[in-house]
This record gives C-alpha cells, sequence and structure tokens, in this order.
C-alpha cells in the first residue's frame, strides 16, 4: 500500500506532457518594396549646376551652391529639396581610399545566377561584408560585385565560403583590382535624405 501512496505520489510530480510549439512563421523571400518616387520632374540648367556642384563636392553648403548658381539660399536650398525628394540626389557620401582604410584587396566579381533569383541573390549579396556595388547585367554573366577586403585571405573566404555557398549562385569568377580610380561620391543616404548644411 505505502509504495502504491509513493508510486502515486511520483506520478503527481511528473510535469504534464507539453502540446508541441507551433512552427516557426517562414520568412517572406521577397522584400517590401520600395517606396514609389514621384514621376521625375524635368531639369532646367541651374538644377544642373546644382548636381555638378554637389558630385564634385557632397558637403559644400548651400550658401556656396547658392552663390555660385546665382539664386538665392532659399532657393538653392528649395531646390535641392526637390532633387532629394525625386531621387535624383540618393544621398551624400565621402570618397574612399579603401587601401589606406585597410581595405587592401579588390575585386570585381562576376556571377551567373538561376534565372529569376536576382531579387534573392542581391539581398545575399548586400548582406556581404565589403560589398561595395551589385549590378545586375546582360551578356557572359547575370550580376557584376565590387568588393573591398582586408587581405586576399579574406577575399578568397567571401568567395569561397559566403559566395558560392548562396544556393541561386551557379558560379563565380574574380578579376582581382590592381589599381583603382573612384570617379564618383560614395552614396550613403536613401531618398528623404538631409540636405548639404545651410
Amino acid at each position: 500500500m505505502a509504495s502504491e501512496r509513493m508510486a502515486d505520489q511520483h506520478a503527481d510530480d511528473r510535469p504534464e506532457p507539453r502540446a508541441p510549439d507551433p512552427p516557426e512563421p517562414r520568412i517572406p523571400e521577397s522584400r517590401p518594396p520600395e517606396p514609389r518616387l514621384p514621376e521625375p520632374r524635368p531639369l532646367d540648367a541651374i538644377d544642373r549646376d546644382i548636381l555638378q556642384i554637389l558630385h564634385t563636392d557632397g558637403r559644400a553648403s548651400i550658401r556656396a551652391v547658392a552663390e555660385r548658381v546665382h539664386v538665392s539660399r532659399a532657393n538653392a536650398y528649395a531646390r535641392i529639396n526637390r532633387l532629394i525628394d525625386d531621387g535624383v540626389i540618393r544621398g551624400f557620401g565621402a570618397r574612399i581610399n579603401h587601401e589606406r582604410a585597410g581595405q587592401g584587396a579588390s575585386a570585381y566579381i562576376t556571377l551567373k545566377i538561376v534565372q529569376n533569383t536576382w531579387r534573392t541573390v542581391r539581398e545575399h549579396l548586400r548582406a556581404l561584408p565589403g560589398a561595395s556595388h551589385i549590378a545586375l547585367v546582360s551578356g557572359d554573366f547575370d550580376v557584376l560585385l565590387l568588393v573591398h577586403t582586408p587581405d586576399n585571405r579574406a577575399l578568397r573566404e567571401l568567395v569561397l565560403t559566403r559566395l558560392q555557398s548562396i544556393p541561386e549562385v551557379l558560379s563565380t569568377r574574380t578579376l582581382l583590382v590592381f589599381e583603382e580610380d573612384d570617379l564618383e561620391s560614395t552614396v550613403s543616404a536613401e531618398p528623404g535624405g538631409s540636405a548639404p548644411r545651410q
């Protein structure tokens, strides 16, 4: 009898079986659509001069821009903000000497990918450390990727481990960069970013 009571007590101490956890919700493969930009408005000569000034010197002040294109500061400010809102100006950034910034190895990498997987591949490439430029192109390969890495070992790791593990990537080809000259400022802000300082 005593042993039966002990068995009953131990049975009461046992945790009740748990229901299995519901399956994790799947993350959709495609990202939400990017915000729609308004229809582009025609640019006049002053707009084009402003773009040229900011392309050459993204740190130019509103006052300096206004003086150089011969309009008021308020007019220059309004024009620059319209160019940002229309998506003509995508952002303001710095030109970087990658070698002096500790990224001594640069390469263009061409990729052949599974048909109709560009958006998925683009998301993988955006997450790569050192990815600087991504383009969907026509010709013998599908994607052109520019990367900057600290050294050749990091570059090898990026290509052989990170890139070739992307299921949609069929093949890659690496072209080492011996010397480069950046002709454009690095874009660092999304549409709607802030205008130059006043």
